[in-house]
């Protein structure tokens, strides 16, 4: 019956995925999401990467799996700095985006040009999507998962910075995404683990949540991250990641946003225990996401893509709507990933961690903030 399904709507809606893997290989489970299924690109994480050696052989991996495949993989890393890093001593290390905030009172370009250095190592090492920066506003002293990844808690400040940061970053051929919309620092409660509430009104959210948004949307950031967090005040049934108020009336008609709008992994407990894989798939599509992360179970990917095939073909998600989402998707894969080349080892072991971008970081390293130390107990975010 999938198969007729997929069959019926002749649509590449495995590109609307990007999916994760275990191991310091592709393994077959992954290739045939790839192969078989369409899948459009990978996540990787600190579980599938070992050295600069290696992460350059994995990508490379992906890169001829793609080759396969009608369309390119999209390779994409979570590589914020600080205590989210998934190449740390790989690499050049910087330090949490909240000294980076602080060094821009001084040195208004600095992000700009971290971001551009971040770009150009991961570039060389075959990436081609970082789930960066968190444009989130760090307003709440007990968030358990925001904290000093947040550039500032002043929005204003949040805003420029990411923005800075978001055009370096994507003017040396990395697609950025601001995230997780429309704002995750307030909470108190951490979603890998449950479904957090922000009773905030929509005032409130315009004149702070919102503004780094904003800021993100107006410099073409090529991606936007969802919040599994529940906001009431919009929305009473569903949260950021399923509901049609916030992300197309919000998200698109408020902001202007035309590009690609990603949820935040399926398969964390804020969204996970309450839905079944299948039905975040048809949520999501209807409230505006244009492609989902499902970073570790590929049985569960593989549902998911045939779950959009099953879905379009009842009419239970309108052929117009997956067809917006194609054309967002492949209009970022057009400029990030274009024609694909494999990445070089001798170029990576020539730019990564060089004197110029080890002197960068050495600056943010001098650099102190108060409250710096209030960071995440969860390492490897999904």
């Amino acid at each position: 019956m999938a198969y007729t399904a997929r069959a019926m709507t002749r649509l590449p809606l495995g590109q609307l995925f990007v999916v994760g893997f275990d191991g310091h290989d592709v393994p077959d489970s992954a290739r045939n999401l790839f192969v078989e299924h369409g899948a459009g690109g990978a996540i990787l994480f600190k579980r599938n990467i070992d050295s600069l050696e290696q992460t350059v052989a994995i990508n490379t991996q992906l890169f001829e799996i793609g080759q396969r495949c009608a369309q390119p993989l999209i390779v994409s890393v979570d590589q914020e700095g600080g205590r989210v890093a998934r190449l740390r001593g790989i690499c050049t290390d910087v330090p949490a985006m909240r000294i980076v905030g602080k060094a821009a009172e001084t040195d208004p370009e600095l992000p700009y040009r971290l971001g551009a250095m971040m770009a150009r190592e991961l570039v060389a090492l075959g990436f081609h999507w970082d789930f960066a920066p968190v444009a989130d506003v760090d307003t709440n002293p007990h968030n358990p998962v925001i904290g000093e990844r947040s550039f500032s808690r002043d929005a204003a400040v949040v805003g420029r910075v990411a923005a800075r940061f978001i055009e370096g970053m994507q003017g040396q051929g990395i697609a950025a995404c601001a995230k997780h919309f429309p704002g995750h620092g307030d909470t108190d409660t951490d979603s890998h683990l449950a479904l957090p509430r922000l009773s905030h009104s929509l005032e409130r959210l315009r004149s702070v949540e919102l503004l780094p948004f904003q800021r993100a949307c107006a410099v073409g950031v090529a991606s936007v991250m969802t919040a599994h967090v529940m906001f009431p005040a919009l929305d009473e049934h569903e949260p950021a990641t399923l509901s049609q108020t916030i992300l197309e009336q919000l998200l698109r008609q408020e902001l202007g946003y035309d590009g690609v709008c990603v949820s935040d992994d399926l398969e964390m407990a804020a969204v996970a225990d309450r839905y079944d894989v299948e039905v975040l798939v048809e949520k999501g599509l209807n409230a505006g996401c244009d492609l989902f992360l499902i970073c570790h179970d590929n049985d569960k990917a593989a549902r998911a893509i045939e779950a959009a095939h099953m879905l379009v073909a009842s009419g239970k998600v309108p052929l117009e709507r997956v067809q917006q989402a194609l054309r967002r998707v492949q209009a970022m894969k057009s400029r990030y990933v274009g024609a694909p080349a494999a990445p070089s080892l001798t170029d990576a072991r020539a730019l990564v961690r060089s004197a110029p971008h080890l002197a960068l970081a050495e600056r943010l390293a001098a650099v102190t903030v108060d409250g710096v130390e209030r960071v995440s107990s969860i390492v490897d975010l999904g």
